[in-house]
């Protein structure tokens, strides 16, 4: 459809006008008028020649040329008598044409045409960060970076909630922003890699790989890590503020585990009991070596006058009542289902100075969920605070300054544990941005948040997703949308779109999955969704396919 003004020159001539009449015919006597007007062109464009043969100005033919064409248009030479032949001139740039095509005229009001001119659309998706894919709508390149947007002004937290059923790519997507993140020099943590699905990738780019198990590494839950080493470095004050950080990470985190053994909050005396514990194995352990554990139990069981003191017990009777759960709960990370994982010293310390960091927990998930959520816990205290020593020695010029991006993959198996760890959880990444550090969460469905135990913790886990800056939605079902809407806005456009690509409409075998790659990327809610389809390149195919055991079979 070609929308025209009545009143515009036809092409066949300056003075023709397009004739009325129904859209793409003629009348006889508008094809009679039609030759009429043709033919009187015709006859200027010899009359035209004519004058150029006895030397008045060059033919509008073939003699004409495109510098003449400009030099008299810019001096305004013979400006009336400047014609262009019929079917243009045939030189480049002058508008030759073997058929005038003769396209059917549509008239409407100015309010009405507004759509077609000036042919508004959306604006540019933004281009600082990792290439994403392609805009469903225009066609533009998209690029993804919580840094890179934070850098430039578009988001104001590093925070990325990753949310999708499986086999809709949630995975390649957040593989492709590792990739991106660690060739513009940013560290990337997998902090608790389950399946394990990062493995390969940070092998490929060069990283470590810690491979958490029994009969494999280890990863000591009070283990300062590189908190522990940098203290050396640093002043006297300086070393006493890190201390107390120290510190309440490691009661933090043992209370944590005590929780998901214990299938339920400790209480306030016994948390007493755990911070005098690991005060007393500081002061005795000093920097020889980290306490663990069976440390922190032995002590305990032990009872010296000055843990008894804080316990409000007289004499050793009273003691033990009141720390007789604590120390079966301890005992049971020692000797239990978790026993030779976290009971023992760090044995592969995370390398600073690595591309990238994955934390392989998947032998760990075979020995039950309760291993597999402890797992996950110690790793993203291990990983953040390996964040924090970081920042500590390059404020003090020690090592350079880097960012970083930590994903948490299936994180509603960590938070369903027990009640009261997803506020462990909330505590660890609410000031990432104050680090440098952006955070990526991903799970299935919002359905996973809300069975969690609790109110509180259904409140608490729902605010990972509202204080993402990003939130990514791959393919969803209706009924998931309604409860995402709640968080983040959405038009009905934009969940008619998302939850056409959350099943395929065909029962034909090798059909491909309407939502495979695509994702819908909302930032804010005024703001509308930019739907992507990303493709993969080169080596991708391999690393980032998380289906190679079904096809192997």
């Amino acid at each position: 459809m070609v929308v025209t003004n009545k009143d515009a020159p036809f092409a066949g001539g300056p003075d023709a006008s397009i004739p009325p009449g129904r859209p793409g015919k003629m009348s006889r006597r508008e094809r009679k008028a039609a030759k009429k007007e043709l033919r009187a062109a015709a006859k200027r464009e010899k009359r035209e020649n004519r004058r150029a043969a006895k030397g008045r100005r060059p033919p509008s033919g073939r003699g004409r040329t495109a510098e003449r064409d400009a030099q008299d248009l810019a001096t305004g030479a013979d400006k009336d008598e400047v014609v262009a032949p019929l079917m243009g001139w045939p030189h480049t740039g002058g508008g030759m044409s073997a058929n005038i095509p003769n396209v059917p005229e549509y008239q409407a009001t100015t309010a009405q045409a507004c759509g077609l001119f000036p042919f508004v659309t959306s604006s540019k998706p933004p281009s600082v960060g990792t290439p994403i894919g392609r805009d469903l709508l225009s066609g533009e390149v998209v690029c993804l970076d919580p840094l890179a947007w934070l850098r430039a002004g578009l988001i104001t937290n590093p925070g990325c909630f990753v949310l999708g059923q499986p086999g809709t790519g949630k995975s390649t997507l957040v593989k492709r922003m590792v990739t991106g993140a660690v060739s513009f020099g940013t560290q990337a943590i997998i902090l608790g890699d389950t399946k394990p699905d990062y493995t390969n990738l940070i092998q490929y780019l060069g990283g470590q790989v810690v491979r958490i198990g029994r009969g494999l590494d280890r990863i000591n839950p009070l283990d300062a890590g590189p908190l522990g080493v940098s203290m050396s470095h640093l002043s006297e004050d300086e070393r006493e503020k890190l201390r107390w950080e120290v510190r309440s990470r490691r009661i933090s985190l043992l209370m944590a585990l005590c929780t998901l053994i214990r299938e339920d909050r400790i209480t306030n005396a016994e948390e007493v009991v755990l911070g005098a514990a690991i005060d007393l194995l500081d002061e005795r352990l000093g920097s020889t070596r980290q306490p663990t554990v069976i440390d922190v139990l032995q002590v305990i069981e032990e009872g010296p006058e000055r843990i008894r003191s804080l316990a409000r017990a007289g004499t050793r009777d009273r003691y033990d009542e009141r720390v007789d759960g604590l120390v079966f709960t301890l005992r049971l990370l020692c000797t239990g289902s978790l026993a030779g994982v976290f009971d023992g010293p760090t044995t592969n310390p995370i390398d600073l100075e690595a591309p990238g960091v994955s934390v392989d927990i998947s032998r760990v998930g075979a020995a039950g969920d309760k291993l597999l959520t402890a797992a996950m816990l110690c790793t993203w205290s291990y990983g953040f605070g390996m964040v924090d020593a970081a920042a500590v020695l390059a404020d003090n010029g020690l090592i350079r300054r880097r960012s970083y991006i930590g994903v948490m993959d299936e994180l509603w198996r960590a938070l369903r544990g027990a009640p009261g760890l997803v506020e462990y959880a909330d505590s660890l990444t609410r000031l990432n941005r104050s680090k440098g550090m952006a955070s990526v969460m991903v799970t299935h469905s919002l359905s996973d948040l809300e069975a969690l135990a609790t109110e509180e913790d259904r409140a608490k886990a729902r605010g990972f997703v509202d204080r993402s800056a990003i939130t990514v939605l791959a393919g969803l079902p209706p009924r998931e949308l309604a409860s995402v809407n709640q968080i983040t806005p959405l038009t009905g456009p934009e969940q008619g779109l998302v939850s056409s690509w959350s099943s395929p409409d065909s029962w034909q075998p090798g059909t491909l999955h309407p939502g495979r790659g695509k994702y819908l990327i909302k930032t804010g809610a005024e703001r509308l969704g930019i739907p992507v389809q990303m493709t993969l390149t080169g080596d991708e195919f391999e690393l980032y396919d998380t289906d190679q055991a079904i096809r192997r079979v």
